[in-house]
């Protein structure tokens, strides 16, 4: 007798396949369920090998253009950084496209959009329960294998389910020489101080083989929001197509790898590599813009509230949160008034910006920044200025006094 019917978060990869067979063999029907984020996958395959393993049903969803649209330009909005590394870096670069878009396992910024089709799915199909590959606490209607004793018991690691897939006949394109997903961790990935093998970058080529000619491009923004690519005498005003053009100027260029050791929600250190070509030029672009555009206190606030909150938000899961909206709500506030025009060069691994305009926005005023104009502007404000920051530093300076120590001594 069956213990009930669950829906899969299925990749088709390792885990998920293992994990797949494992719930069938305790005795759950099961329904893979897909979210096409922009990988490159044969369809057909994919639903050939749920099929084999013994799924009842795939399902497969298209959530690019709402995977793009409502959390890659948030998170470029955001300017969306958790520690030293860019969320638009690390979240995002598995589920970039090439030519197309390309993904793989689903990680913070898509995850909102695969969990959210996901529960409809499983509404939709009838399932008792949902089942995933991740780890991690969740409640009695998840059903999360590698938290079950009876599977890690069994499954130490990717060795151990690469033997079962052997044993059950389940295709995988792992090995246990290069297990790793193509951009994440495990395997010689593990020791930090070894250089990531080349063939694991798939989003972008070696730097050093890029071309020797640059890319010129302009990228338009309105409300902080991409509109507009134009490269290479093409014009893109489509999501989907700027930020498939973007990933493949930025792959030819070797724009957009990261190697970093980050700081995981459950408190271990993790080394990941990713490689996101068009979130790491829309990054640069948008905080461009923002300086020509935006006020300097509504974004020094941006920065130290929204983007650090909103960062950390998305990075552990807490998407559907009341907190997360009302950051959100603030941050698209902010960037009512980021319309600005930015152009950029792309060549051999970096990308950087040639010049900004706005026809729209006048914070900067060209007469105003001049060094060579008084106008609309007298030196002899600035006494004032310095007078009264100096009341209160002169005290500080006697407080020092007082303690033999003077502001000249390091």
């Amino acid at each position: 007798m069956s213990k009930g019917k669950v829906c899969l978060a299925y990749s088709g990869g390792l885990d998920t396949s293992t994990i797949l067979r494992w719930l069938l063999d305790e005795g759950y029907e099961v329904v893979c369920f897909l979210a096409d984020v922009g990988q490159e996958e044969d369809w057909d395959q994919v639903r050939a090998k749920a099929k084999q393993i013994g799924a009842t049903k795939m399902v497969i969803q298209d959530l690019k253009r709402e995977f793009v649209e409502e959390l890659c330009f948030r998170a470029i909005q955001c300017n969306a950084q958790y520690e030293a590394c860019s969320v638009c870096h690390c979240d995002v670069s598995r589920f970039l496209w090439v030519s197309n878009l390309t993904a793989s396992s689903g990680t913070s910024l898509a995850r909102p959009v695969i969990a959210r089709s996901q529960m409809k799915v499983a509404k939709e199909e009838g399932c008792d329960f949902v089942s995933h590959g991740c780890t991690g606490k969740g409640n009695d209607q998840i059903i999360a294998p590698w938290r079950i004793p009876a599977f890690f018991n069994r499954f130490q690691g990717r060795n151990d389910l690469l033997d079962y897939a052997a044993t059950k006949n389940i295709p995988v394109t792992s090995t246990k020489a290069k297990p790793f997903s193509p951009h994440v961790e495990a395997g010689i990935l593990e020791d930090p101080s070894l250089p990531p093998p080349e063939d694991m970058w798939t989003l972008t080529i070696d730097p050093q083989a890029a071309t020797d000619k640059p890319v010129d491009i302009v990228i338009n923004f309105e409300k902080g929001l991409p509109v507009k690519l134009q490269a290479s005498d093409r014009v893109y005003t489509d999501s989907l197509e700027l930020f498939g053009a973007l990933n493949a100027i930025g792959k030819a260029a070797g724009i957009g790898r990261i190697d970093i050791v980050e700081n995981r929600f459950i408190g271990l250190k993790s080394r990941g590599c990713y490689d996101a070509p068009a979130m790491t030029i829309l990054r640069l672009a948008h905080l461009d813009a923002e300086g020509l555009v935006l006020d300097g206190a509504v974004r020094s606030l941006r920065d130290q509230f929204v983007t650090h909150n909103w960062s950390e938000l998305l990075y552990k899961g807490l998407y559907f949160s009341p907190e997360r909206e009302f950051i959100e709500n603030s941050l698209v506030f902010a960037q009512r008034r980021v319309n600005a025009e930015v152009r950029l060069r792309c060549y051999k691994g970096s990308v950087w910006v040639l010049g900004r305009s706005s026809e729209t926005e006048k914070l900067y005023d060209a007469e105003e920044a001049s060094m060579d104009s008084l106008e609309d502007f007298s030196p002899v404000d600035t006494t004032g200025f310095i007078n009264i920051n100096a009341i209160r530093l002169k005290k500080y300076g006697l407080q020092k006094a007082e303690q033999g120590k003077s502001l000249t001594e390091l």
